[in-house]
């Protein structure tokens, strides 16, 4: 699974042959230029899942309820979720554990299928003091696992496994029997996700520990556009290729005075 938040990194995405596209609130980050996620609505994300909806990707679009979409009602949580699948997401993505059941379970009960997220889960980054490695400690690992046991009887068909021991991210993974992507959760996950900007080095901030960066192309596009800048400066562009021609009669009434007493065009 890799992120996209508009249609040429859909079709980027997709014709790499991902599994699974999800349009992560992330987008905060990525593309808004926030701190953290908590700044993006439901009206964001809705704009950002039809972007990605419009390249007609042929893996499964998941689409994230941000924070305070699914936290005051189940009505307003359904209604959320509705908006995200008539957007163009073929499925949503909620945070956190047991408190998320009764979402989770309306959700559900709307025929709308749902992705869980459990450990280091981002809306939560003020209640857990910040970006921290989740379920070290037995007692927090075996809270993880039960809401995991207990998330995946309320209906969810997948789930995200952020930010935890390897240890913990692969007996979550043999104990339940959906699959799990793991961020930062180690190899015993069933799948992973990467961010497209820090997989492709286009973010502004140094990576995670577990982000591997498989291009530069932030550096690459800034070399390109300083080397339009250049060129412009120095007349090398345009180009007699890259320029449309008129006629020589078009050239010698372009050059010629005006008549006297003739209308300005």
């Amino acid at each position: 699974m890799v992120t996209a938040y508009d249609e040429p990194g859909a079709r980027i995405v997709d014709g790499a042959g991902v599994d699974m596209l999800l349009v992560g609130d992330t987008l905060a980050m990525t593309v808004l230029g926030h701190p953290d996620t908590l700044n993006v609505t439901i009206d964001d994300m809705c704009h950002h899942v039809a972007a990605v909806a419009r390249a007609k990707p042929k893996c499964l679009i998941v689409g994230d309820m941000p924070w305070m979409s699914y936290h005051v009602s189940k009505e307003e949580t359904i209604r959320n979720a509705a908006a995200l699948i008539r957007a163009g997401a073929q499925c949503v993505k909620l945070e956190g554990g047991r408190a998320r059941l009764g979402a989770v379970e309306a959700i559900v009960s709307a025929e709308i299928p749902v992705m869980g997220h459990l450990g280091l889960t981002p809306q939560s980054v003020l209640a857990m003091g910040g970006f921290r490695v989740q379920g070290r400690s037995v007692a927090a690992a075996e809270a993880l696992l039960g809401a995991a046991k207990s998330l995946t009887e309320a209906g969810c068909f997948a789930f995200v496994l952020e930010g935890v021991p390897d240890v913990v991210g692969a007996a979550v993974t043999e104990a339940i029997d959906v699959p799990t992507i793991g961020i930062g959760a180690g190899a015993g996950c069933d799948g992973q996700v990467l961010v497209f900007h820090d997989l492709l080095g286009l973010g502004s901030k140094p990576v995670a520990k577990f982000v591997r960066q498989y291009a530069d192309l932030g550096r690459l596009a800034t070399e390109a556009v300083a080397a339009f800048a250049a060129d412009v400066r120095s007349g090398n562009f345009p180009n007699d290729d890259e320029t449309y021609h008129g006629s020589s009669e078009l050239g010698d009434a372009m050059q010629a005075p005006p008549e006297v007493g003739s209308a300005t065009p």
